[in-house]
């Protein structure tokens, strides 16, 4: 089933707003983060207490990395995103700007996990293959969610507390359980959508949406 948003009134897709002094502010990064030489980090971002970030990861403008927090060879991460304590971004993310992820998120690559290959010998890069995720714009992923790999977040999307999501969520969907399903929408101001009589209407700002399922 395709799922398809339309946007009724043009003030949703808020881009979210950069003051020009978090540019010329330069990155923070505290000593006991250890950043790999080649990883590009934009102005204006805080990277905090012992994270590991390596190498060929580039993390946007703004962001806020928190505590215990890994992002692992090649992560792209975008302007705006806040990562909290202990969340692990695992090789083949893309997160795109303005994402939220709660502490001790789990982004994982492997869909069918083996330390060791059918002989017995311990696998190498070229034993696998990596699995991508993306996130899409304004999305949150809540406290303890583990995302497998493959799976698309769409923009706006929330992903609740402790879900494991095993399936492509759609733009401004709610999903949570074991396995993760959809259990409403939710506006771009994070509230949830409220079935009437022009569409689905947010319960707090009033925007209404037109939802195609």
């Amino acid at each position: 089933m395709t799922e398809q948003i339309v946007i009724e009134q043009t003030v949703i897709e808020q881009a979210i707003q950069i003051q020009p002094e978090h540019f010329m502010r330069a990155a923070t990064v505290h000593p006991s983060a250890e950043v790999a030489a080649d990883v590009q980090i934009g102005a204006g971002t805080r990277i905090w207490h012992q994270v590991q970030i390596r190498e060929r990861a580039v993390i946007g403008c703004n962001c806020i990395v928190g505590k215990n927090v890994y992002i692992d060879s090649g992560v792209r991460v975008g302007n705006n995103v806040k990562i909290q304590n202990n969340a692990l971004l695992y090789h083949g993310a893309t997160i795109e700007d303005g994402v939220f992820i709660g502490p001790q998120v789990c982004l994982t690559n492997d869909r069918v996990p083996r330390a060791i290959t059918p002989d017995g010998m311990l696998k190498a890069d070229s034993d696998w293959v990596v699995g991508e995720t993306h996130i899409g714009y304004g999305a949150s992923l809540g406290a303890g969610s583990i995302i497998l790999p493959g799976i698309s977040i769409g923009r706006f999307a929330m992903v609740a507390a402790g879900a494991v999501v095993t399936h492509d969520v759609p733009d401004h969907a709610l999903v949570a359980g074991v396995p993760a399903r959809r259990i409403g929408y939710v506006c771009a101001c994070g509230h949830k959508l409220q079935a009437g009589e022009s569409g689905q209407q947010c319960t707090s700002c009033d925007q209404i949406y037109q939802i195609e399922e």
